[in-house]
């Protein structure tokens, strides 16, 4: 009872009413949400947050002449809740808005995590996150699935493709039996029938399970693993491509979406949609930039063979199989949605490594 007497305080002294009381124009037209996530604005998906979304938003609603601006207040890094939190900080308001992680939440939204249950399909991030948005407006049940959890969907979050990053080399599938893994969440699924063992964690945490001996190696994208410093602990890069993904999105609390003025819900839907193209974009640039710079800092780069990724793709279980009992169990919809993906990577150009069905 004190934990949640608590949270509701945190919550008021934090997203103070929606439109400002008192008999003032100025007061009428001042908005106050808070904006938070459980990373740090290092990493793209939350700085485009701060970088775009909070000062663009009072630049559109003057442009557009509405009498309302939005007064932000930023909570980043955790400071309010740690990546095991997202769904319910921003479902029970302590924050108005937020980054969610939908890949720590499987059984909740299992739908949000089709691109998890298929790897091996693509590393066209943009592409992945422009076709989930679309899946959105276009499958009820995807948007149903966030107003379950009391939110409004504004836009996909994502992550561009992952390797492998090892205290020892890794030439092949068989090198990977027996080794501990750090994968995020349904990121352990792509390990099953490769022999390792999965390792959940979030990105804050891989840097000390890696150094303390916890784990072997990790499953990640070069955008984490750069700002973070893992190729520090975890010297040996392995090109994998295991595909760019789809990780959760920016969301609002359903209650505090309700309240809000038309104008300014026209412009976060807007801004919502460019949150998704700006970080994903930002996202496959540095990619790139990253890798060189953990080379020069003395990791060793190497890319799997086909053979082998071929082979790691065709040892895996057809984990969709979970995927679907998980869906079935919050209210079906697995098959609509998988054919949808896997049918729309093929439109923009993809050429899975396994055809997921």
């Amino acid at each position: 009872m004190k934990r949640l007497i608590g949270r509701a305080v945190l919550a008021g002294a934090l997203t103070l009413p929606i439109v400002a009381a008192g008999a003032g124009i100025a007061a009428a037209e001042t908005i106050r949400l808070t904006i938070a996530s459980s990373h740090p604005t290092a990493v793209p998906w939350v700085g485009v947050l701060t970088k775009h979304v909070v000062p663009e938003s009072n630049k559109r609603l003057k442009a557009m002449g509405s009498k309302y601006q939005i007064k932000w207040t930023e909570s980043y890094g955790g400071a309010l809740y740690k990546f095991d939190k997202t769904l319910e900080a921003v479902g029970d308001r302590l924050t108005d808005l937020g980054w969610v992680g939908t890949l720590w939440e499987v059984s909740k939204m299992p739908l949000q995590n089709v691109s998890y249950y298929t790897p091996f399909v693509s590393d066209d991030l943009p592409g992945i996150l422009s076709l989930v948005n679309k899946m959105h407006r276009e499958i009820p049940a995807l948007s149903a699935a966030w107003e379950k959890q009391n939110q409004v969907f504004l836009g996909a979050s994502g992550i561009e493709t992952y390797h492998l990053l090892t205290k020892e080399p890794i030439t092949g599938i068989a090198d990977l039996k027996g080794k501990k893994i750090v994968a995020a969440g349904t990121v352990g699924n792509w390990l099953k029938g490769t022999g390792a063992v999965p390792v959940n964690a979030g990105l804050p945490g891989f840097y000390n399970l890696l150094k303390t001996g916890v784990a072997d190696g990790v499953l990640i994208a070069f955008s984490g693993a750069f700002p973070f410093k893992l190729y520090e602990v975890a010297p040996h890069i392995t090109k994998v491509g295991l595909g760019a993904q789809m990780t959760g999105g920016l969301s609002a609390n359903k209650d505090v979406w309700k309240k809000l003025p038309d104008d300014v819900k026209e412009v976060l839907r807007q801004l919502g949609e460019e949150y998704s193209a700006k970080h994903a974009a930002i996202l496959m640039k540095v990619a790139g930039i990253f890798e060189g710079k953990m080379k020069a800092a003395g990791a060793t780069v190497t890319v799997m063979p086909d053979a082998e990724r071929q082979k790691w793709a065709a040892a895996m279980p057809d984990i969709t199989q979970d995927w679907r009992k998980a869906a079935k169990a919050r209210g079906g919809h697995a098959d609509a949605v998988l054919k949808a993906y896997m049918s729309g990577m093929r439109e923009i150009g993809a050429k899975p490594l396994r055809d997921w069905k």
